[in-house]
Parts: structure tokens; C-alpha cells; sequence
């Protein structure tokens, strides 16, 4: 079993730009139900289709595989809830931790949220300045959600 430990930021500021790489994402969903999704996934010409199970605390079940991107691709456009979600991520490290920043697109426009995967549910870590207000458990802000919800209708 593989687990995703995770906590979610609103992003406050863009200094984040200056030190971190930025890629084209869309994702979309064949399931958003409350117990697990099922997304498929493209980025840097790669196709991935992944399931989570139920969120407990900062913790879900997470399983990811590779698939054709054209598969990817037919998956995105014919078979998932629209609108699929098209953002940038940003890859960085601050303090020794990976952090990915993502700046939605489209019906989620406006939006910027930063993301730490932990080793643990206790670890400690440093904030960097542009993290603003945990939202780990507001659940508006899962990506799953950002589907059937879009931050542009709040």
C-alpha cells in the first residue's frame, strides 16, 4: 500500500516563481467519489492514471500509474467530468522539503495552492513566505472537488 501524507497552503505571494520550475498540467476525473477518485493525468508528454482512497486526517491510500499518453489524452477528453482542471506546477525545495505550488487555470483561475508531502503526519517543517493559511482540511479545495465546484463560482 502506498500512502500520501500531505498538507495544503493558500499562497499568499509569487516569490515562489523565482526559485521553482513550472509545468503544464490537466487533470481530469473518472470518479470523485467521497471514498476514492480515480484521476488521469498528463504533464512533460506522460499520461498517468491514479486512485486515492478516502482522506483520514492528512493521510490517504495513493496508487499511480504510468499510461500511454494518447491514452491519457482520449481518457481527458472523452471520458472525464468536465471541466478538467488545467493548472501550472511548480516544483521546488525550501529548507530540505519538496513543495509543489500549483496557479489554476481556466474555472479555477485565481486560485494558488502549495503542497508539502511529509514522511509523517507529526513532521515539522519550515513555512516559506509565500504560504498563507492551511487548508488541508477544507475540503472546497481538493482538486476533486475544484471539478464540480470551481473556485470561479465561490
Amino acid at each position: 500500500m502506498a500512502t500520501e501524507i500531505e498538507k495544503k497552503f493558500l499562497v499568499i505571494n509569487d516569490k515562489y516563481k523565482s526559485s521553482g520550475t513550472k509545468t503544464l498540467f490537466k487533470q481530469g476525473y473518472l470518479s470523485v467519489d467521497y471514498e476514492r477518485t480515480v484521476r488521469v493525468r498528463s504533464f512533460n508528454g506522460q499520461g498517468f492514471l491514479t486512485v486515492k482512497g478516502k482522506t483520514k486526517s492528512c493521510s490517504r491510500e495513493e496508487y499511480e500509474y504510468k499510461i500511454p499518453m494518447q491514452d491519457a489524452e482520449r481518457m481527458l477528453d472523452n471520458l472525464c467530468i468536465q471541466p478538467i482542471i488545467e493548472k501550472f506546477r511548480y516544483f521546488l525545495t525550501y529548507e530540505g522539503c519538496k513543495w509543489v505550488v500549483d496557479e489554476f487555470l481556466g474555472v479555477n483561475e485565481g486560485l494558488v495552492t502549495a503542497e508539502i508531502e511529509l514522511e509523517n503526519e507529526h513532521q515539522t517543517f519550515a513555512k516559506p513566505d509565500w504560504v498563507g493559511n492551511e487548508i488541508t482540511f477544507d475540503i472546497r479545495y481538493f482538486n476533486s472537488n475544484l471539478v464540480e465546484n470551481p473556485f470561479k463560482s465561490w
